[in-house]
């Protein structure tokens, strides 16, 4: 097994190896009942980790990994005059769909 990093919580890393399994790596989280010794341990050392199974696929485990981390953020003006930001493809204010 290998580490392949350390999460800022369990819900992130959670998700992380979940999507990594729909690739087809294999991987689980470690660490994750460390949450509550925090303090009797560096709080760095209580952070959740995802682990990769099969070494052999860490290179893609890593380029799913950044693309996860590094989602697109769009700016775009809804037709009710409302600007939304991030990664949201629909207008909170009015329910309208973002542009294609």
């Amino acid at each position: 097994m290998l580490r392949l990093t350390q999460a800022p919580n369990l819900a992130i890393a959670t998700l992380w190896a979940d999507a990594l399994a729909v690739e087809g790596i294999a991987a689980s989280v470690q660490r994750q009942y460390l949450a509550g010794v925090a303090g009797e341990l560096p709080p760095d050392q209580c952070l959740p980790e995802v682990w990769i199974h099969q070494p052999g696929q860490e290179a893609s485990a890593r380029e799913l990994l950044y693309h996860l981390q590094h989602v697109p953020q769009r700016r775009w003006l809804c037709s009710c005059g409302e600007l939304v930001e991030g990664g949201f493809e629909q207008c909170w204010s009015c329910g309208a769909l973002m542009p294609r």
